[in-house]
């Protein structure tokens, strides 16, 4: 399987993602440049975490205008798997690929630290290797973390079974229904603010976030043996 490690200038987290999917996971990543516009030869998008642009006007605002968001748009209505964490989360509600948007944290207060988080929708393509219910433990790193709908929007993210992971043990920033991590309606696109690629080996202390790219992995390999 082949992933595409987006960079965006100011982003820090692509060489974390990189890591995780071909030192830990044994898979194939290339980085891709936000100047780039074709991501057809990628199986899966990651968009990564860190200060995009500097999180000038707004985090994500100036990353949703680049030009790699075109095959980003693309490959998500595609179905292809597209992931995004922390910034890279806040980058998909601002392209429209996830709903809702975000505030800087209740506190007012950069948060940096591990936290608990409960998997409350294991049937996706990005947590089929979890059980509903289990609790993970991975890192947070965000100053606008807050993420914000509006009732009729977070109704339906509940109704339509989106919301794939809440802050089980303190809500760290305020979020909406502790919300955590959430998919599009279509399945394919997950934004989370927690990173899993910084809980993806035990020298970090925890494992727990492997699993979301071995649940991308195996949704891939169980397509392409269908298509066989």
């Amino acid at each position: 399987m082949k992933f595409a490690v987006i960079q965006f200038p100011g982003a820090s987290c692509d060489l974390d993602l990189y890591h995780a999917v071909t030192d830990v996971l044994g898979e194939q990543a290339e980085y891709v440049h936000h100047q780039e516009t074709d991501l057809s030869a990628y199986d899966a998008i990651l968009l990564p975490g860190g200060a995009s642009y500097g999180d000038a006007v707004r985090a994500g605002a100036l990353a949703r205008t680049a030009p790699v968001m075109e095959g980003i748009i693309g490959a998500a209505k595609d179905g292809k798997p597209v992931l995004g964490v922390g910034n890279g989360f806040q980058v998909l509600t601002e392209a429209g690929l996830l709903p809702g948007a975000f505030l800087k944290n209740r506190d007012q207060k950069f948060v940096c630290r591990s936290v608990k988080v409960q998997v409350v929708n294991s049937r996706t393509m990005f947590t089929s290797e979890y059980t509903e219910g289990e609790e993970l433990d991975i890192p947070i790193a965000h100053g606008e973390g807050n993420f914000y709908c509006d009732e009729e929007t977070y109704s339906k993210l509940k109704e339509n079974n989106q919301i794939v992971f809440v802050y089980s043990d303190g809500n760290p920033n305020g979020s909406v229904g502790d919300i955590a991590g959430l998919i599009s309606e279509k399945g394919n696109v997950l934004g989370m603010m927690p990173h899993p690629e910084r809980a993806a080996e035990s020298i970090l202390g925890s494992e727990d976030g492997l699993n979301v790219f071995k649940s991308i992995v195996k949704e891939w390999r169980e397509s392409h043996a269908n298509q066989a």
